[in-house]
């Protein structure tokens, strides 16, 4: 289901699309078959592949979760009717803490009473947490196959064990765990962190690839000591295995290395003073690794990096740079980042004017 009719139009009439999963070392293409397509307006016709369906997964962006609840419960009080010894379990895919509870106040105002039995007792409104990255596609490669999706390999999928209803189904992928929380945790401090390291420590000098910059020694030393403070703070937190977690950090920055993705550095940097946000990777970093008594001396430089970001075709990065003409850095960081450790302020304050002034370690040579 989808909101653009294009789109759906043409995936009815080629009943498939085409998916390349790229590797560092190779691209293997793939085609996806036997699928039908309906668009959001279509609410009689979704309601019945709802009521026929075990299970389905969300990927509408954050901002449009709530959008999906009249049509869910379309299906949940037709299911309630029809099949009201099935069960349905709906996957969230969306990069929203707390999309569940969401998602579940919204549903509820559109439910008969049947449907809200059959929601309360035989729906699972099942979180997860997404890290699949997704390869930006050149025009060239959209007009000649407007279908095509880009990928990398990696298909784990979190998700949280006890929101099922029924059994698990058996899904290539899905990793069934017993608190969500702190995968999301790990997500936000290792991955989206080390991810906006890269990001602005690669556009300080002067990258464009997300690869590029990884390969750069002083870009690389900084994403590892970053990764050492939020790993340590994530062990002391939630106690994960240290072969867990060191597994997970490893496959990620082999990830980062991959060239095929050709994802940028404005990509990943987009939208500054949104990571810089309260509960973001940084400042939430920062807040994580001070409540569990490790200074974050390096997650200081990425926040100071980051108020560093100034790409001219970012409205977000343009807006961030005004506000630190008017109110400082001391102000940005106690107003956005709702930042009031006074140590904290000094070393991004001291780490931002040394990445203002030295040349030196900041250009690409």
């Amino acid at each position: 289901m989808d909101v653009m009719e294009d789109v759906v139009k043409r995936l009815n009439e080629e009943k498939a699309y085409p998916l390349w999963l790229l590797s560092n070392n190779q691209k293997e293409e793939k085609r996806i078959t036997d699928l039908s397509a309906l668009t959001f307006s279509e609410r009689e016709k979704i309601s019945l592949v709802l009521t026929e369906a075990d299970i389905a997964f969300t990927a509408v962006g954050a901002n449009n979760v709530k959008s999906l609840a009249p049509i869910i419960a379309d299906g949940i009080n037709r299911k309630a009717m029809e099949r009201p010894q099935s069960y349905f379990n709906l996957i969230i895919c969306e990069n929203l803490l707390g999309s569940s509870e969401i998602l579940r106040r919204e549903i509820e105002g559109y439910l008969s009473s049947d449907g809200r039995v059959f929601f309360n007792n035989r729906t699972g409104l099942v979180e997860s947490v997404v890290s699949r990255m997704v390869a930006p596609l050149s025009d060239e490669m959209r007009k000649a196959s407007p279908l095509l999706v880009t990928v990398e390999p990696y298909n784990v999928l979190p998700v949280e064990k006890k929101k099922f209803k029924g059994d698990i189904p058996p899904v290539k992928g899905l990793y069934p765990v017993e608190d969500l929380f702190p995968y999301e945790e790990l997500k936000l401090f290792i991955h989206n962190l080390s991810h906006a390291c890269l990001a602005y420590a690669g556009y300080l000098k002067g990258y464009t690839y997300i690869w590029e910059a990884l390969r750069d020694p002083d870009v690389r030393g900084v994403v590892d000591k970053v990764v050492i403070e939020s790993r340590e703070a994530l062990i002391k937190k939630h106690r994960f295995a240290i072969t867990e977690i060191d597994g997970y950090i490893t496959d990620l920055i082999n990830r980062f290395g991959n060239k095929l993705l050709n994802d940028t550095v404005f990509r990943v940097g987009r939208d500054p003073l949104r990571k810089i946000g309260y509960n973001d990777r940084i400042a939430g970093a920062i807040r994580l690794c001070l409540s569990q008594g490790i200074y974050p001396e390096k997650i200081c430089f990425v926040m100071a990096a980051c108020l560093c970001y100034n790409y001219p075709n970012d409205i977000k990065a343009v807006e961030m740079q005004e506000i630190i003409r008017k109110s400082g850095i001391e102000g940005i960081l106690k107003s956005v980042s709702r930042i009031t450790d006074e140590n904290i302020i000094e070393d991004i304050k001291n780490d931002y004017e040394r990445i203002k002034n030295e040349s030196s370690g900041l250009k690409k040579s």
